[in-house]
């Protein structure tokens, strides 16, 4: 089973595209954790809150650490995503977050560009920001010497260039090497 986190910065489509993809790839998806914990809130959320959210994410992966019977999981963010909103918003980032994302549990990042029109809602920040969230969880990503692939364009377009990503990655480039 081959692991696959869609990342990018709010209002890029990760949450579609996660669950087309796992239709297309008849897998399993993993929805994103933070948005349902956060609209729950009647609060604004704390260093504790994002804390719980990432040992959510670490408990989603650590089912998928063994072999499944699917060929893919496809994950709608991750801790690099997690990670970047700690600094950001806290100027801090807890340890195990680092640690964890230091394993190396996902075998390809989908970095959604920001090139979708924004779309405000309760949860969402920072609308004006994208480009820098962006360039951050490239950078995060570069960092940890994963594989990625820019993900671009809009509706179908966006899934067939992602598909072929996945299908170039996995079957024309299985030593690893980057996709973009």
């Amino acid at each position: 089973m081959y692991r696959i986190a869609v990342v990018g910065p709010e209002s890029t489509g990760k949450s579609e595209l996660s669950e087309k993809l796992a239709k297309h790839y008849r897998s399993p998806w993993v929805e994103e954790y933070a948005r349902s914990y956060v609209e729950q809130l009647t609060r604004h959320y704390t260093f504790d809150d994002v804390c719980a959210i990432a040992r959510h994410q670490i408990e989603c992966e650590l089912v998928y650490e063994k072999e499944q019977p699917e060929p893919f999981v496809f994950f709608d963010t991750d801790l690099i995503i997690t990670k970047v909103w700690f600094d950001y918003c806290f100027q801090q980032v807890p340890d195990f977050v680092n640690e964890r994302l230091k394993t190396g549990f996902f075998d390809l990042y989908l970095l959604c560009e920001p090139d979708l029109p924004w779309q405000a809602d309760s949860v969402r920040e920072h609308g004006d920001d994208r480009e820098y969230f962006y360039d951050r969880y490239k950078s995060e990503i570069e960092q940890l010497g994963k594989p990625y692939a820019c993900i671009y364009g809009r509706g179908d377009e966006r899934l067939m260039i992602a598909v072929k990503q996945i299908d170039d990655f996995f079957i024309q480039h299985p030593e690893g090497a980057i996709v973009s």
